[in-house]
């Protein structure tokens, strides 16, 4: 096959003209980027696996039966790590290498090998180097060698990934219209995903060394973690263009408007740089800035995409076959409100604050979910199965609402977070009850995880007929 892009026939399929979309690349890319969906795929049976046990660990009544508490924290550095971390970042890792030309095409598969390896390692930890799980924002970890080993070479991986993706661009003519759109979004969330990387690098040059204190890697994490937030939703709002082109919704945005509102929403990361040069030891100033910078300008770009996406999928029409993205697409935008609503709820460490970071991350998450729906068979594989597709997502959508729902309860009446079994400390019905919610929630997201990885599973184990 040429190294030249396809003349993808994705702007007129099913009779539809499709405007915020890609052209599919060339095969290399394609091979590459379904290497990716594979690490992608696989975190998210792991963290599932995690979940599961998670659960239980909070679930009155439940919790009393094993002693869960000693194996809690262990679980949930991993189910995070998992779940958000290497789950998200793979994805991007599909989504630059289909945006990517066929340059530097080895580095790409050096950056999956490196990040695979990275990612085995972490999943393997608790069982193979025992280590103290810390809960630090962003990314837990567990005080072993074997662990940290893993995590930096995920980094590397990382670090190859994002380089790439900057430095292949694609020809000049796909740059245009509703797909130059698009580019730009995912180009906006590399430049994003770089300030992140430095961030990680600039705070571990100025936190004073103290490996044995969860406080340090709070600090060492804080700053690329609220710019990896950036990144996340960058990737997401394009997702969301993506997929509400697909469902055939009504555009209201043209491809420069589009194109602006992305712009817009990568402009605060600009900033983390001032953040950092004004350092002056004030750990509460330089924590609070952080807060405030993607509290703010989190919503530079996500609000207008946002409402104009949603009402462009009530007013549009939506063909049968893009019923999974429409489910999809309707799902990330209701939980990502939620979940940013309920930021300006927080105000103490209690399960308020996972509220908001389950609705936000759930949002993330779901918008992937349906551009892997989307793209199976543009990767070489079967379309995946129509009616247990569009299930999925509201399956997830609705357990994370009711997980949400839950730690909102129970945070207004002063659970903490990051806590199971006893040490929850739950007395009285209010705080009882909205736990066992939240376990409910957790178990029926937990299923719609698992129905979206049999239906992936299904297309994904044999090429597509040709």
């Amino acid at each position: 096959m040429s190294t030249a892009y396809q003349q993808e026939n994705i702007n007129t399929e099913d009779g539809v003209k499709r405007e915020f979309a890609l052209s599919m690349p060339s095969e290399p890319n394609l091979r590459l980027a379904s290497g990716w969906l594979w690490l992608g795929i696989a975190s998210l049976v792991g963290a599932g696996l995690f979940a599961i046990l998670l659960v239980l660990a909070r679930t009155p009544f439940v919790q009393d039966i094993f002693p869960w508490v000693n194996f809690f924290y262990s679980a949930l550095v991993v189910h995070v790590d998992l779940s958000v971390l290497l789950w998200f970042l793979a994805f991007a890792g599909v989504l630059w290498s289909l945006d990517s030309s066929s340059r530097f095409v080895g580095v790409g598969w050096l950056a999956l090998i490196l990040a695979a390896t990275g990612a085995s390692m972490i999943a393997l930890s608790p069982f193979i180097a025992v280590g103290k799980p810390l809960m630090s924002n962003y990314v837990p970890v567990i005080q072993s060698t074997f662990f940290f080993t893993g995590l930096i070479g995920f980094a590397a991986g990382m670090v190859l990934l994002v380089l790439r993706s900057l430095l292949a661009n694609p020809p000049a003519r796909l740059w245009c219209g509703g797909e130059g759109s698009i580019r730009i979004g995912l180009h906006a969330a590399s430049i994003s995903m770089l300030f992140a990387l430095a961030a990680f690098a600039w705070s571990y040059l100025i936190i004073p060394d103290n490996s044995y204190s969860t406080i340090y890697f709070d600090l060492l994490f804080w700053g690329g973690g609220h710019v990896l937030q950036f990144t996340y939703t960058l990737l997401m709002l394009t997702g969301w263009l993506w997929l509400a082109d697909v469902c055939g919704a009504k555009s209201i945005l043209s491809p420069r408007v589009a194109s602006t509102l992305l712009i817009l929403g990568l402009l605060p990361v600009f900033y983390v740089p001032v953040i950092y040069l004004n350092y002056d030891g004030m750990v509460a100033n330089y924590m609070y800035q952080f807060t405030q910078l993607m509290r703010v300008g989190g919503a530079f770009a996500t609000v207008p995409i946002g409402l104009a996406v949603l009402y462009g999928c009530i007013a549009g029409k939506t063909t049968a076959l893009a019923r999974p993205e429409r489910a999809a697409l309707l799902s990330s935008i209701m939980l990502f409100a939620i979940g940013g609503g309920i930021s300006l709820m927080i105000k103490d460490s209690n399960t308020i604050i996972t509220a908001h970071y389950h609705g936000t991350g759930g949002a993330v998450s779901l918008a992937f979910m349906g551009l892997t729906l989307h793209l199976l068979p543009r990767l070489g594989y079967r379309k995946p199965n129509l009616k247990w597709a569009t299930l999925t997502p509201y399956v997830y959508g609705v357990g994370q609402l009711l997980h949400i729902f839950g730690l909102l309860w129970s945070g207004g009446y002063g659970v903490q977070r990051k806590v199971a079994g006893a040490e929850q400390d739950l007395h009285g019905f209010a705080q009882t009850a909205g736990m066992g919610l939240m376990g409910l929630g957790g178990l029926i997201a937990v299923v719609g995880g698992v129905i979206f990885l049999v239906v992936v599973f299904k297309a994904m184990r044999s090429a597509k007929q040709v």
